[in-house]
């Protein structure tokens, strides 16, 4: 039942075939058996999960109505609060931390009766593209257990691809959902920036992030999308708008007659060959479909990755100012305030963070602001003038999701310019506050390991994403003849 899709799990568990309780104690065996190779989760929440659990069958037998996923496991990342489990954003600075509220998106994976098994591993406050920058462990790729499984939120990817949960949450700052997404196998969604509720989810760069649904399957990522979404008044950024009907846009995956423009600029040096080849051929896939393939160009997308690594951590050095040993987590030192301050976030924060501080500090102090921030927003500015005249010529963007496939643990640690350039395909989404999805487009030549599809739809037209996403994912499983996963090595033994 745990490789079933969390579709397929729903629709088990609505026809009474399988009990709630005995879905999430599956996929705790499953944990159990092979999350010490993999340390996906910092945290699990047996008790908590097992109640929820039981809360949704027991509603089920009294033939209570209930939501579509209800019952359904769901991995969380660790950057959304949760009322007494622990929160850490990956960080030793709130080690131990239990929040005394749930985000939005936790409650509304609750009033869901979606069952939170725990909390995933991450970058520390999403900061990273390999999950290497975590505190407490690196978590590894399922594919290939001494390569990373991407980042910030490699642990969500790497749940689903190790078949530990169906569903799972993660954030999207630069392309901490997609780039997990197309390294392991999985298909992940940056929602347009407002439509799922901030509220509760730590914060990196507010107005760059954006949580959203992770799975293996668009359809599994549409209902996790409809569950999740919708106006917060917590939320001064949410839209205060319908949710676009993603459901019935990944049931309906008809591509015929839209025109995708391909962008010049996300493809060619610097990718590799074995990832532009599944993207040509997906490109070809949707041609056969009867869709119009037109090539875009985008410019000021050659500056994406220069301003966001301005604007990122400019508001990165703003939000984590917060965490100063006064009010919550981890307090270290003596003496005043400043020097108790000061040697709190000397061991609290790691090497990534206090790197991404210093620079957003440098970026926004006198005499610097007009010419590092305020540059890199005019470049954002420029970066939606080209969003809006593509889209003005086409449904659909699309690119590689990720420039090359996995790369090994510890091979660009030591390089942060390198370790940047994974989310060059992925940033102008964020910068521009659209909506962009990750799915397999399949193995890469050079090394059997997945590769990533993008497709990037305008603000609140995420239904064209589904769409799109799934009229693709259903010709790529006609041409494989079984899921990409299914070609993924067996961890712990398990069939």
């Amino acid at each position: 039942m745990i490789r079933k899709n969390a579709s397929e799990m729903a629709a088990a568990l609505a026809a009474k075939e399988i009990s709630s309780v005995e879905l999430v104690n599956a996929h705790f065996d499953r944990i159990a058996e092979v999350d010490t190779q993999v340390k996906a989760f910092l945290y699990l929440d047996k008790d908590g999960a097992l109640s929820q659990a039981k809360a949704v069958d027991d509603a089920r037998a009294k033939g209570e109505s209930l939501a579509p996923l209800a019952g359904v496991p769901v991995a969380l990342k660790d950057i959304f609060t949760q009322k007494g489990v622990p929160t850490t954003a990956g960080s030793k600075i709130l080690e131990g931390w239990r929040p005394p509220y749930d985000a939005t998106v936790t409650a509304n994976l609750k009033k869901n009766g979606i069952v939170i098994l725990g909390k995933t591993n991450m970058d520390e406050f999403a900061m990273g593209s390999s999950t290497e920058n975590s505190a407490y462990h690196p978590t590894h790729n399922p594919w290939d257990l001494t390569r990373i499984p991407g980042g910030s939120g490699g642990g969500s990817s790497a749940s689903l691809a190790a078949f530990e949960a169906p569903l799972a949450l993660g954030t999207d700052t630069g392309g901490s959902i997609r780039q997990p997404a197309a390294v392991t196998g999985t298909v992940g969604v940056k929602p347009t920036y407002g439509a799922v509720s901030r509220y509760g989810m730590i914060a990196f760069s507010s107005s760059l992030d954006q949580g959203g649904p992770c799975a293996r399957t668009v359809l599994d990522a549409a209902l996790l999308h409809e569950a999740i979404a919708g106006h917060d008044p917590k939320d001064s950024t949410s839209i205060n708008a319908p949710t676009p009907k993603v459901v019935d846009a990944a049931k309906r995956a008809d591509v015929k007659g839209l025109k995708i423009g391909v962008i010049k600029e996300l493809q060619g040096d610097g990718y590799q060959k074995g990832v532009l080849n599944r993207f040509n051929e997906s490109i070809e896939l949707l041609s056969s479909l009867g869709a119009e393939i037109v090539e875009v160009s985008c410019p000021s997308f050659e500056y994406a990755l220069a301003a966001y690594y301005l604007i990122a951590p400019s508001e990165c050095s703003s939000n984590l100012a917060r965490f100063d040993a006064m009010r919550y987590g981890l307090r270290v030192g003596a003496g005043d305030a400043e020097a108790v301050m000061s040697a709190t976030r000397e061991a609290g924060f790691g090497r990534e963070v206090k790197r991404r501080i210093i620079l957003g500090t440098y970026a926004l102090s006198s005499g610097y602001y007009d010419a590092y921030y305020g540059s890199a927003q005019k470049v954002r500015t420029l970066i939606m003038q080209d969003y809006a005249k593509a889209f003005a010529g086409v449904d659909v963007l699309v690119s590689p999701t990720a420039p090359t496939t996995a790369f090994k643990i510890g091979e660009k640690s030591n390089d942060p310019l390198a370790m940047y350039l994974n989310d060059v395909a992925t940033i102008p989404v964020n910068l521009a506050g659209i909506c962009g999805m990750s799915l397999p487009s399949g193995l890469a030549d050079e090394d059997n390991l997945p590769t990533g599809f993008q497709i990037m739809a305008p603000a609140m037209e995420d239904q064209r994403l589904y769409n799109v996403g799934a009229a693709l994912e259903a010709a790529l499983l006609s041409k494989w003849g079984a899921p990409l996963l299914a070609k993924a090595p067996a961890l712990g033994g398990s069939k």
